[in-house]
């Protein structure tokens, strides 16, 4: 389970506030990007993002999350973890993890690190996940951008319907 968590650059992360009310969200980064601390901890980057911090207040208030990794390219299976999260500052987590990776560009520093104490990992089965193929760099978006229009802009028109119900 190690060396394939070690492998993926993304997965999604579900969180919840108090009243149960959840939020599901997809994060990405170089390989590794859920950092392996050992066989019952793991760590990811909180990069900026859309300003919205929903799963870090979610774990403010309640710090149960459940991970799940899926490789669509090489062998087409999946992961799910479940544990308690902590929000640790980026120096505190260096401090206790100095191999923690090094972000190269700054829309891909971490902002603060959330850690996961591991209390079940198990396989999420392969017969519905679809075989992808990763594009070239040509073809991918740019990582770690801010602009507004680079990162889909108004994809679903939510702006455009918010302003003529106004």
């Amino acid at each position: 389970m190690q060396a394939f968590v070690r492998r993926q650059e993304m997965f999604f992360v579900a969180t919840a506030d108090r009243r149960g009310e959840c939020d599901s969200s997809f994060r990405a980064g170089p390989p590794g990007v859920l950092f392996v601390a050992d066989e019952r901890t793991v760590l990811y980057p909180e990069y900026r993002g859309n300003g919205v911090f929903a799963s870090l207040g979610n774990i403010e208030e309640n710090p149960h999350v459940g991970i799940v990794i899926i490789d669509f390219e090489r062998s087409r299976i999946g992961l799910h973890i479940n544990g308690g999260a902590e929000i640790l500052e980026s120096a505190a987590a260096r401090a206790m993890w100095p191999d923690l990776p090094v972000e190269q560009s700054p829309g891909q520093r971490a902002q603060v690190w959330v850690k996961v104490s591991v209390e079940e990992a198990y396989i999420h089965c392969a017969k519905h996940i679809p075989h992808m193929r990763k594009v070239s760099r040509e073809e991918a978006r740019s990582w770690g951008t801010g602009d507004f229009r680079r990162k889909g802009g108004d994809f679903f028109h939510a702006a455009q319907e918010r302003a003529k119900s106004d």
